[in-house]
Formats: structure tokens, sequence, C-alpha cells
């Protein structure tokens, strides 16, 4: 085969037949590729640049679809989705109606398991594999897990499972020294310890090729080695879970890969190839600063400089405010799970190092975490994005609002969450807290009402949670100071009310200067607090005639419109004239205007329909 290039590529088959030489080629164009495709759409760029030489050896040693792949995240799929006939739809990626950014089973025959939350891999895998072995049925199973992942529990769960039977299975630890920030804890350490090891494997093999003409000094050399290799290898945390450990070998190097890839396929027993690669391969900026484009917006290739200017996180500003907080109050402390950066919390660890806590990709043990710590008399203000704290529901729950604890969950994210699609939208996260009882639930609409929710959490003795966007509103604040279970009235009006939170009141105030010019003064109520409700708000519009109609970036069962309907109901006064929000659902991928003009909430549809309701 010559000349083959990576649009000609429908199918992993194509790879079988393919020189070094080729392949070599074939793995750059892969990467300019990627880096072409992401520097327009933004996307995760570092990590799929560390594994694309894995992925190919990967392909060429497996028979997929048949043989099941499953990766773990799906920040690493970006190639093998290349490789496996989307080369024509790549520029689509993350785009709306297009390529989703993660593997999708109804996507493709060969995403055999969906992820967009990590740690999830092994679990799946031995699921397949167990279902492959009662049917009778003969597959390979494959999991690709990041080192990252296994800072979350559920990854040991798996592993201590999968070794408890001689399960064909085999895991793959992509192992790049990152998850999203730096790695932290213990595993962190053991891993760089078998990176070490690598100088034993080359000595290993070295003297196995010498000495296997010599049959007695060879046996003899088997014996010794194994003892050696726990002194110089230090491999007996997979082996002690029953695991046939390999590694680690280098990630990069194919042809390597493959002839273990060739060896290990067909045991029958859980086994654990540790791969160590590089992220950001092939990208200068990405090797030198892999945290900074793990998950990249828009970019200039050519310096690694974003294309476009985006505004201030409010996880950002939530860090900041944290970080003057504790400058002030000696109990106050702050914890999330591997994302330090998304969520604006560097600062506080720069300044206060003593009291940060990354405990990695473990949502359950940071809410506990913190539980404890409330316990013990210190404050802690939990920064997790709300999709990903849903891993940690039973916790909020059981282990922080039944004992009342004083921890602060800041929960960014929280609506659409663009591109990354229906895995990071944060649109169930009032339905999943508000009935808990004990938990007081806001959305700020802009910077300066977070930072007084904060100052409020702090002097709360009890569990507090604030969802909020990625991005605020650009209006200033106005207004009183926020007060828990009231609500602010941003504009008046007695046609009507629209009754939102959080950056949707941009578009309700917009939908209100076009009734206005209808003839109809609608008034805008920013209801912060979620719960509490503002009962009297709600009271005194029913009093006054005024049908309100509620606006949300928020799945409609369990929303504003459910629980303020409900309120009504118990209350004996008029629900809600009509409920505008999200539809009960996955929502897909695509940039945030494109869903919210999509779903019908944007500031002309929204006047539109109100219109409507009031006319009839």
């Amino acid at each position: 085969m010559t000349d083959m290039n990576l649009k000609d590529i429908s199918s992993p088959q194509a790879l079988k037949g393919m020189k070094p030489d080729e392949l070599k080629a074939l793995a750059g164009e892969i990467r300019e590729t990627i880096m072409g495709t992401v520097s327009h759409n933004g996307g995760h760029l570092a990590s799929n640049l560390g594994i694309v030489e894995l992925t190919l050896a990967l392909h060429r040693t497996l028979d997929c679809p048949k043989d099941q792949l499953v990766f773990d995240v799906g920040h690493q799929c970006y190639a093998h989705k290349l490789l496996t006939g989307r080369y024509a739809d790549f520029p689509t990626l993350r785009q709306l109606d297009g390529l989703c950014g993660f593997p999708r089973r109804e996507e493709s025959e060969y995403d055999s398991f969906g992820a967009g939350h990590a740690s999830t891999a092994i679990s799946a895998a031995l699921g397949m594999a167990r279902a492959r072995d009662l049917k009778g049925e003969d597959y390979r199973v494959v999991a690709v897990v990041g080192d990252g992942a296994l800072t979350g529990g559920m990854c040991y769960e798996a592993l201590n499972d999968a070794g408890s039977r001689n399960t064909q299975l085999t895991v793959i630890l992509n192992d790049n020294g990152m998850s999203i920030s730096r790695n932290v804890g213990a595993l962190s350490g053991q891993l760089t310890r078998l990176r070490v090891s690598r100088g034993w494997m080359g000595m290993k093999k070295a003297l196995s090729q010498g000495l296997k003409w010599m049959p007695p000094i060879h046996k003899a050399f088997q014996h010794i080695k194994n003892g050696v290799r726990n002194v110089l290898v230090k491999d007996k945390f997979f082996t002690a879970l029953g695991f046939h450990y390999f590694g680690p070998i280098d990630g990069h190097d194919l042809e390597g890969l493959e002839r273990v890839l060739m060896r290990i396929r067909d045991l029958k027993e859980p086994v654990l190839l540790h791969v160590v690669t590089q992220k950001g391969r092939g990208f200068t900026q990405a090797e030198q600063r892999p945290e900074a484009f793990h998950g990249v917006a828009p970019l200039y290739i050519e310096n690694g400089i974003g294309s476009r200017k985006n505004p201030p996180s409010l996880g950002s500003k939530a860090g900041e405010h944290l970080t003057h907080l504790a400058k002030k109050d000696q109990r106050v402390c702050a914890v999330c799970a591997a994302m330090a950066d998304g969520t604006g919390f560097s600062c506080f660890e720069k300044a206060h190092p003593d009291r940060f806590f990354d405990v990695g990709i473990a949502e359950e043990h940071a809410v506990t975490l913190a539980a404890g710590m409330a316990a013990g008399g210190l404050r802690p203000f939990v920064a997790i994005y709300e999709t990903f704290l849903q891993r940690a529901f039973d916790q909020i729950m059981e282990d922080v609002c039944l004992q009342g604890l004083p921890v602060c969950f800041l929960m960014d994210r929280a609506g659409l969450g663009g591109e990354d699609g229906a895995t990071h939208h944060g649109i169930y996260g009032i339905a999943m807290l508000h009935a808990i009882p004990g938990l007081t639930l806001l959305s700020p609409r802009n910077e300066g009402e977070l930072t007084q929710m904060m100052d409020w959490a702090l002097t709360h003795n009890g569990p507090v949670a604030i969802r909020y966007p990625r991005n605020g509103m650009e209006q200033a604040a106005e207004g009183d100071a926020f007060r828990p279970g009231r609500w602010q009235c941003l504009r008046k009006g007695t046609a009507g009310a629209l009754i939102s939170y959080s950056t949707l009141l941009d578009e309700c105030l917009v939908a209100a200067d076009y009734l206005v010019r209808e003839g109809m003064d609608i008034a805008v109520y920013n209801a912060s607090s979620l719960n509490p409700l503002d009962e009297e708000c709600l009271k005194t519009l029913n009093q006054q005639s005024i049908p309100f109609y509620t606006v949300e970036e928020h799945a409609l069962s369990g929303g504003l419109g459910s629980i303020t309907a409900a309120c009504c109901a118990r209350l004996g006064i008029a629900p809600p004239r009509a409920m505008l929000g999200l539809p009960v659902g996955y929502i897909p991928h695509g940039s945030r205007e494109g869903l919210l003009k999509r779903f019908g909430l944007h500031g002309e549809t929204i006047a539109q329909k109100i219109k409507e309701a009031i006319k009839q």
C-alpha cells in the first residue's frame, strides 16, 4: 500500500498493510488535522495529540468494530474518529448537528460506549467482557484509561472486581502525567516510579535475548528477574488487584506498541498495559504547557494564542473572592476535583496552599471530605462543575445536608455547556438539589450577586449551593442587595411578569423591550433564590392579577417553572401562565447561542411566545 492519505481511510482495516514510514506520515497528518479543526472549533487538544500512535497501534492489532474499544472520558478519541470513517465530517466537530467531541454510540458502530465523565471505562469494558462470556461470543474488549481517571474511585471498584475472576480484559493505562491539571495524590507518585522503571524493562529485554540460547542460564535468569523486578519495578499495585501488568512502554514507539499488543491481546486473564505518552505531542506550546491546552477555545496554531477574546468567567471571579475571604477568615478552605484552573481556584491555591485541596477526579470524596472539614469547624467551599457534581448526590444528601453542615457548593457551568454537549450541560441541577431538605439553592445574575451570595454563605450555619454559568451578565448589578428568599424586580410592569434567573435575564430584558413596543408593559424578576422561593412575590402578583411566566436555561421537568407551580398549588394561587425552558431530554452539542435559538430561548422568540400567551 502506497500513498495512503488520511482522507482515503474509511475504516481501520485500511491500516493493516501500511509500512512503518507510511504510518509515521499518517500520524503526522492526524495531528495536523486535529490541530486544524480544534484551532477553528475549539476542543480537547493536548490529550488527543498525545494518543495518536497508541490509537494507530490499537486499530492495527484489533478487529474493530467486532472487538470493543472503550475510551475513558473521551478527551482522547479524535484520532479514533478520524480512523473510523469520520474524516469528511471532522470539520463539524463539536458544532451543532456535527460530530460529538466524545464517543457516542449513536454516531458510529466504532464507538462502543459513550463517555463524558471520567473513570467509567473499566467498569463498562468489564461489563461488555462478561456479556461476551455469558453469551459464548468471541471478541476482545479493551479499555483506554487516562492516568487522571485513576484518581476516581470508580476505577478501583472496577479493577478490584475484574481481578476477582479470570475475565479476558485489557486495560491500557495512558500515562501522560496529567488529568486536566497536574495529577495529584499517591497514585501519581506510584506511576512516576513505574515510569522510571523503563530502564529495567530495557535491560531485561537485552539480557533475555542474549541468554535464550543457553537454556539453563536463561531459566535461572527468569527466577532472578522476578525478584529483581520487585525491587526496581514497583508493579505490585496492579498485580495485587489480579491484573497481569506490562510496562511501562513508550507510547510513541508504534512498532514497540504493536509487538506488545499482539503479545497480550489473547491472554485469557485481566491485563494492564502501562503506556507513557506525552500530552500535546507535536505542538510545541501544548508540550510545554499541556494543562493550558487541555480544552481550548479557537486559537491560532502559529502561536497558540486564542483567536477570540472570552469574557472573564464567573468561576475566576468566585476564586478571587474566595481568596479575599480566606485572608479575613482562617476557617475558609477550598476543595476541587482536578479542576483548579477550570473552576477558577488557581489563585486560591497560590495564595493559601495549605487550605487548598485538589482531590483529583473524585467528586464523591470531595464532598464528604468537605463535610468532615465542616464538622471539624472549617468553612469549606467546594467548586465542581454542575454535571460532575451529579456523581456525588448521595454524599450531598447524606453527608452534608442530613447533618446540616455548613458546606458551600460552587456549581460552575450551570446551564447549557455549549460544544461539549449532553454530558456537560448543567440543566438538571435544580431538579437534583431542590428536593433536598435544608439546602439553600441560589443562582446569581452576575459577579456582584455571586460575591454577595458567597458572603452570605460564609455566615449561614447550613449547606448552600450556588449554581452559575461559565460567563455572567455584562450588565452591572443594580437594586437591592441579595437576600435569600427574596426576588429582585429588575423592570416594573402590569401586563405580565417574566420570572427568570442567571444569564437568561438578559434575554428576558430584551423580550420585555420587544413587548413594550407592542403596548405590553412587562415586569422582569430575578429569581436568584430557588430554595427558598419568594412566596410573598408570588402572592403579590396574584393579588394584583398580574399573570407571570417562568423562563429558564434548565429542563422544564424539575426546574423553576415546576417548583413554582407546585408552590402556587400549595398556596392556593394561580400558577405560571406559561413555562419556557429546555425540553426534557439530552440536549445536543453546539454553541450556547445556537442552542438558545433552537429551543426558543432568545429574546425575540421569548417575546413572541409571551405575546401569544397574553392574547390567549
